[in-house]
């Protein structure tokens, strides 16, 4: 087989333009249009939304529009397609932002370039348990059992057990007992579920089983307990709104309680 004549060395970027290349542009990462949809992604782009996205949220999203965008300047970089210190025009126009919405039992997180949407990030309502800790000492950290005998303790535990806080009840559960998908029979977990059962066939609220009834002394039929994390409430919140009709948290309820644990540990010395 016959071969060409032999090319010489090329550089990275000498290689993709002689390769002709594309350069990665808005309307091939985003669904945006008009002059931005053309423009290739520069570098500076993507560091003015990382910078937008840490000032709302705190940390540049795994996978998120800042990512996306540092992936697509770095390809058009190396190609040569654009200047390390370059800055897409409508860009350098009307900036890049992060905003947040609040609504019922969720917020709504808006990312933006040049004006238009890049990105709607629908997620769980940033929580507070409004009642009181009371008995949690807040100079040890705060379990995840503690934190659900915590919502017995308060005008919470009046509240009939519905499929959300036994869902809620069962992802605390495994994350204090660093498992997945495994409810321990006799466990706090396994009392809430069939709590919300035993609920969802039940008329009158009076003869429902109330938070509680199934939270009181949760430490000990949890297999397992440690200090709550964000993560952890984030788990908790999460599972608490997917099986609510409403995509709203309990105030005070179980995920409410594992985030504020989750925060007080956190802030912690």
């Amino acid at each position: 087989m016959s071969q060409g004549q032999p090319r010489r060395p090329l550089g990275d970027a000498q290689q993709a333009q002689q390769d002709h290349q594309p350069p990665v542009k808005y309307g091939d990462v985003f669904d945006v249009s008009g002059e931005l949809a053309d423009r290739p992604v520069a570098p500076r782009d993507a560091a003015l939304l990382q910078s937008a996205e840490q000032a709302v949220l705190g940390q540049t999203q795994k996978g998120g529009p800042a990512a996306v965008l540092q992936s697509a300047a770095a390809l058009n970089s190396r190609a040569g397609h654009v200047g390390r210190g370059q800055i897409t025009g409508p860009a350098a126009d009307a900036g890049a932002t992060v905003t947040e919405a609040e609504l019922p039992g969720r917020r709504v997180v808006t990312e933006s370039v040049g004006g238009q949407v890049v990105a709607k990030l629908v997620a769980p309502a940033r929580v507070v348990l409004t009642e009181p800790l009371g008995a949690l000492d807040q100079d040890a950290a705060v379990t995840i059992g503690r934190a659900l005998e915590a919502v017995a303790a308060t005008a919470a535990g009046d509240k009939p057990v519905d499929q959300g806080d036994a869902a809620a009840v069962q992802a605390a559960e495994m994350c204090a007992a660093g498992s997945r998908g495994v409810t321990v029979p006799g466990s706090v977990a396994s009392s809430a579920q069939a709590a919300a059962d035993r609920n969802a066939r039940t008329a009158r609220d009076e003869d429902k089983a109330k938070l509680r009834d199934v939270l009181s002394g949760a430490r000990e039929k949890m297999p397992a307990d440690k200090g709550a994390t964000r993560e952890d409430a984030e788990r908790a919140v999460s599972a608490e709104i997917r099986n609510k009709p409403d995509l709203a948290t309990t105030r005070g309820g179980v995920a409410d309680a594992v985030t504020t644990a989750a925060r007080l540990n956190q802030e912690r010395p």
